[in-house]
């Protein structure tokens, strides 16, 4: 998306409960020759660097959040940013990260299958997604989500690679989403006191939960695939 809507980066961005919850289901398949599309402003970026990391190439559309990646990156060498198409980058990863930006792509597969030829032999491509096509609301029209995604999309061998995980996170987040469409029918985006009730007091709610639930149910899906050949 060229023109992402600044409230949702700012707001979103502070997160950092939530944030850092979702990467610590994936983190170590993060490592080596990282590539992240679409990376917003940067909020799971800062989050998941450390020393197993070699490089990452972190591309973006949207003008505004290209400077705020400048800037908040400028002292790390290890970081390129880039607005190129995964298909035009030269380069080979050990992982590629789609981090809720699949739905932004009107040709999911067709993007997937060109992350997939840029990917090293025994690397991976990691999915986190809006879950549940029937919650699509204002909110997901507001930030250009094509889509929001079914379990069934996720298939044991997607583009000819093996599906290593496949969850739900964020149970009691899909509770308030559901609430708060009920409710507040007009609103495009949460306020930041809704933002800041959901990551820091029902965060660690949904921790327990999912847990509990066995990972069978929430507002976010995550997939882990591995190319191996």
């Amino acid at each position: 998306m060229e023109n992402y809507p600044e409230t949702a980066t700012e707001r979103f961005d502070d997160a950092n409960f939530h944030i850092n919850y979702c990467l610590s289901t994936v983190k170590k398949y993060i490592s080596g020759n990282i590539l992240e599309v679409g990376a917003g402003c940067g909020s799971f970026t800062r989050n998941y660097i450390n020393t197993d990391i070699k490089k990452i190439t972190l591309t973006e559309l949207d003008s505004f959040n290209i400077e705020n990646l400048k800037k908040k990156f400028e002292k790390n060498n290890r970081i390129e940013i880039t607005n190129l198409p995964v298909s035009k980058i030269d380069d080979k990863f050990d992982c590629i990260l789609y981090f809720h930006v699949l739905e932004h792509i009107k040709n999911d597969l067709e993007e997937l299958n060109s992350a997939k030829l840029k990917l090293k032999k025994d690397g991976y491509i990691l999915i986190m997604a809006p879950a549940h096509q029937k919650m699509y609301g204002n909110l997901d029209k507001a930030v250009g989500h094509f889509r929001r995604y079914e379990k069934d999309f996720f298939k044991k061998n997607l583009i000819e690679l093996e599906q290593k995980k496949l969850f739900f996170l964020d149970s009691m987040g899909y509770i308030l989403y559901y609430l708060n469409r009920l409710f507040f029918r007009k609103e495009t985006f949460p306020s930041k006191i809704k933002i800041f009730i959901w990551d820091k007091i029902f965060t660690p709610i949904s921790i327990l939960l999912d847990f509990i639930l066995r990972y069978r149910f929430g507002k976010c899906i995550v997939a882990v695939y591995k190319k191996n050949y």
